[in-house]
């Protein structure tokens, strides 16, 4: 993982239904699990790669007293994702809520030396992996469905708005595709009991960066943020659990960003 978990964090409170977490192996998406099965939730913790990360993160909810199920599977193929929701359903009871937060950078690279393979492998995931995932949740969530309503929230990025130049356009214009697919679908399930949201989340403490290729990203670009630090996936979290919570019940369509100013 890219950063400790806060075991002492993970206290369950009372039990809220399931909520399905993505790329939850690490970074935010491994802390939105943690904090998630703290505040009562039953997590499924998903994951494409990293096995060895989503699992530790499964024990450390289940030490906590949680409940959580780990489930591998590719958020790009429909089958998996099929099977994510309906395996879910089966171990952890009625899904209330999303976290579609798996998602690739397709590595960093001006425009003109970007390749088709990256590019479709970025919106594959970022993109349709988002739209698969709401599909999926909408089925089970929407009133006119038979559900009980419940909440999305995508992980976008301050990159949708700054553009991503001379690193990542393609990453920043898939998160674009997610800003728009959150202020959208909230407004097509609103009437279902179904709130979307996203948080865009600036420079934060996470593998992400050295994967791209740019180790040095988090020290070189933080002193131009106005808080002058880099977030943590703690950070994240919190507002992504803010937004699945009760307490944001009239809160829909909004894209919170996390980045510090910047």
């Amino acid at each position: 993982m890219s950063a400790p978990l806060d075991l002492a964090a993970a206290r369950t409170g009372p039990h809220r239904g399931a909520l399905v977490v993505t790329g939850a192996s690490r970074g935010i998406g491994a802390a939105t699990a943690i904090l998630a099965a703290a505040h009562g939730y039953a997590v499924a913790v998903n994951y494409a790669q990293d096995q060895a990360g989503a699992e530790a993160v499964g024990a450390a909810i289940a030490a906590a007293g949680g409940r959580a199920t780990v489930v591998a599977g590719d958020v790009a193929r429909e089958a998996d994702v099929v099977e994510l929701f309906a395996r879910t359903e089966r171990e952890l009871g009625p899904i209330v809520g999303l976290v579609n937060n798996a998602g690739t950078t397709g590595g960093s690279s001006r425009l003109a030396d970007l390749t088709l393979s990256v590019l479709e492998r970025t919106l594959a995931v970022n993109v349709c992996g988002a739209f698969l995932c709401a599909r999926e949740a909408v089925r089970r969530m929407a009133r006119s469905r038979g559900g009980a309503g419940g909440s999305i929230v995508n992980v976008s990025s301050r990159a949708a708005v700054l553009g991503g130049a001379g690193e990542w356009v393609h990453y920043a214009a898939s998160k674009g595709a997610v800003d728009t697919l959150t202020r959208g679908l909230a407004l097509e399930v609103a009437t279902d009991g179904i709130r979307v949201n996203a948080v865009a989340p600036g420079l934060i403490e996470t593998g992400l960066h050295a994967a791209a290729g740019a180790a040095d990203r988090l020290d070189r670009l933080a002193p131009g943020i106005p808080l002058r630090r880099a977030g943590t996936p703690a950070e994240v979290a919190a507002a992504v659990l803010w937004l699945s919570s009760p307490e944001a019940a009239y809160v829909t369509g909004a894209i919170v960003p996390v980045s510090g100013g910047r």
